[in-house]
């Protein structure tokens, strides 16, 4: 989902928000909604092709995702992993605090079963003009303070071409603090590990299963 302004224009919702409250919006509204803290965190959709682009890596994912859990049957070992697109991931139990990112991979849960960051190994945003660098980072630090092992970004050319410039991976690592005279904000953070354009060969990465994704997968 794109990012968008932290307090959307012309709206009368409260500045606070439970999950409960949000679920009784109009299903429009609640859709364009984060909450942090039940703070209301206010996400525009992006444009057809940003949704587009999403769906493209989604299933990406999603064919090595297959290929891997069938290579694992055969040898006997039990792995299992679901990908999704904009799907809520919560942070806290009581709901309080969820991002949706664009694309995600979980671990294997029941039909039905709400996503929280415990069950992600990699989240994923497809970003465009309105992604400021100051939300990116934001929305970073928040899946790295979770755990969440990996985190991906696509990078969209400016409307009008709407081609893919990018695709970057990170990887979660915890910053060292022993012998530091002054302990990090944050222990948590991601580290780049693979970058990609178009001009070149396909995307290769071997987590969280292998995946070998062709520039063709992901033409508009």
């Amino acid at each position: 989902m794109s990012a968008g302004a932290l307090n959307a224009p012309g709206t009368d919702l409260p500045e606070f928000l439970s999950w409960d409250e949000l679920q009784r919006l109009p299903e429009d509204v609640a859709a364009q909604i984060e909450l942090w803290d039940r703070k209301v965190v206010w996400n525009r959709r992006g444009p057809l092709e940003h949704q587009r682009f999403a769906v493209r890596m989604r299933n990406a994912l999603e064919a090595g995702a297959r290929q891997a859990m069938r290579g694992a049957a055969g040898d006997g070992e039990q792995r299992c992993w679901q990908v999704e697109v904009e799907t809520n991931v919560f942070f806290t139990p009581d709901k309080s605090s969820f991002l949706t990112p664009d694309f995600l991979i979980r671990r294997c849960l029941p039909r039905g079963a709400d996503t929280f960051a415990s069950d992600v190994v990699l989240a994923g945003e497809v970003l465009s003009g309105s992604d400021t660098p100051k939300r990116r980072a934001w929305k970073m630090d928040r899946y790295a303070e979770a755990g969440i092992p990996w985190y991906w970004e696509v990078e969209l050319d400016s409307p009008g071409t709407w081609d893919i410039t990018a695709v970057r991976a990170y990887e979660v690592a915890t910053a060292p603090v022993a012998g530091l005279v002054v302990k990090p904000l944050r222990q948590a953070l991601y580290i780049p590990v693979g970058e990609w354009e178009p001009v070149g060969p396909g995307i290769a990465f071997p987590e969280p299963f292998s995946l070998d994704i062709t520039w063709e997968d992901l033409a508009f």
